[in-house]
């Protein structure tokens, strides 16, 4: 039999999801991403779990949405169901995750690129490798990050959403760390070290008051994030149905520069 796409393990304090295609450089595809959902809600009753790591298997964190499934769904006859589909159910389990009464650790082993980058943002302490990279590659496939827009806002300010965003950059582990997007950098192999580190220290302190305060952030200063992340899933699933998106993922899956429509 292969192994579950997604691993879950206890460690008590400390609960583990592992994305776990790393022959796809941990893609999102429609299964892995009903499977975090379910990970997430199986952890969600664990009491003796008090923080949740999220990482990957391989050398890389998370590629983003599988573009396979993506460029495939072009060529159905109800694709904008099937595109609007898929970025809803992208905006369900980013908001399951803000709205996770637990701490959620992003342990950044490798690239965390356009919906992989999105895991991170929606996480509450983000630790990384020196070899992590991240950023949103989007409107180089003819595609926008809409669903990652507003928290990436929410974390680091219109500014420097706006370079990442519009230059479609790629930046280093480093350079993330300036911004305040990675909180630490530590070699690959103390990640989960660190993480236990950081459970333990939650579990200091009440459950009940750990919700709260994550209620407090996500849902009350971060009150918009519910009504952009609607918008941004509309916004992402429109752009998917231009000439550019066609071009930009078939550019991507056959290895070559696209050549944009004028």
């Amino acid at each position: 039999m292969s192994e579950p796409i997604v691993l879950v393990k206890k460690h008590v304090p400390l609960g583990t999801i592992q994305l776990n295609r790393p022959e796809k450089r941990n893609a999102l595809s429609r299964v892995m991403i009903e499977e975090l959902e379910q990970a997430f809600r199986d952890l969600h009753g664990e009491k003796s779990v008090r923080a949740i790591v999220l990482t990957g298997a391989g050398s890389a964190f998370c590629s983003g949405l599988d573009l396979a499934e993506m460029h495939a769904a072009a060529g159905e006859e109800d694709s904008f169901d099937r595109w609007r589909d898929d970025v809803v159910r992208l905006r369900d389990l980013y908001d399951l995750m803000l709205r996770f009464p637990k701490p959620i650790i992003a342990a950044v082993n490798g690239p965390a690129v356009a919906g992989g980058a999105g895991l991170v943002l929606a996480s509450d302490f983000v630790i990384a490798s020196p070899t992590a990279t991240f950023g949103f590659p989007e409107p180089r496939r003819g595609v926008i990050s809409g669903l990652c827009a507003p928290l990436l806002t929410f974390r680091v300010g219109g500014s420097q959403a706006a370079r990442l965003l519009l230059l479609a950059e790629t930046i280093s582990a480093q350079r993330a760390e300036s911004i305040g997007i990675f909180q630490e950098i530590l070699p690959d192999e103390k990640l989960w070290a660190r993480a236990m580190e950081i459970a333990k220290e939650v579990a200091l302190s009440a459950a009940e008051a750990i919700q709260l305060t994550k209620r407090m952030l996500n849902e009350t200063i971060g009150e918009t994030l519910e009504t952009f992340l609607a918008a941004g899933a509309a916004a992402s699933a429109t752009s998917r149905t231009t000439e550019a998106a066609a071009e930009g993922m078939k550019a991507f899956l056959e290895k070559r520069e696209p050549e944009w429509p004028t």
